[in-house]
């Protein structure tokens, strides 16, 4: 990888190898969310980049998840893509934001109406007394919005990764992999290269 022809915003350059991931990758969009509570205890988990513009990278969750919790207490986080088929790997770091209503309801209105149905009825993150539990509040959600529309819980939403460092690998042998980090400064982005 020569960084002369990485693209001036790691955003841009992101997409790029997005846009080849969607041509080799079953599952492109999948990155590893790490977030950490009040007290910097960490914690992990695959979702979705659902949103990619020069802001930064969008996500969609529970706002009353753990991840949820967490990014209420410290609106911090790191993401990272990992392309296994392309040896490539982004990371991404920085603030977190929660996207408008109008971004939520706009990508909520794009979801399968299953996937929305669960999303009322499932306590993300909360103890369960078993399936049936689940099963039950599914049934009783499905009833409740027979036959019309399923509006935006008021718990649910979107949030904005907005980068402050980004950092693009690709795999060589050896060890000897590529590295090469955006940190963004008042004036745009700088880039260097790392040490494998």
């Amino acid at each position: 990888m020569d960084e002369r022809h990485l693209a001036d915003d790691p955003m841009e350059q992101l997409r790029t190898w997005l846009d080849d991931a969607r041509k080799a990758v079953a599952q492109p969009n999948a990155m590893t969310l790490a977030t950490a509570d009040s007290h910097g205890r960490p914690s992990a988990r695959v979702v979705l980049l659902r949103g990619l513009d020069d802001r930064g990278i969008t996500f969609f969750t529970n706002r009353w998840s753990r991840k949820g919790s967490e990014l209420e207490q410290n609106p911090h986080a790191a993401a990272v893509l990992h392309w296994w088929e392309l040896g490539r790997q982004v990371r991404v770091e920085g603030a977190v934001e929660q996207t408008t209503d109008e971004e939520s309801t706009a990508y909520w209105q794009s979801r399968p109406r299953g996937s929305q149905l669960a999303a009322w009825a499932s306590p993300q993150s909360q103890r369960l007394r078993g399936r049936d539990e689940l099963d039950i509040r599914v049934a009783e959600t499905q009833e409740r919005f027979a036959g019309v529309d399923v509006p935006l819980p008021p718990f649910w939403g979107g949030y904005r990764l907005v980068p402050t460092t980004a950092e693009f690998w690709t795999h060589r042998d050896d060890r000897l992999h590529d590295r090469v980090r955006y940190l963004r400064e008042p004036d745009g982005w700088r880039r260097e290269r790392l040490a494998p």
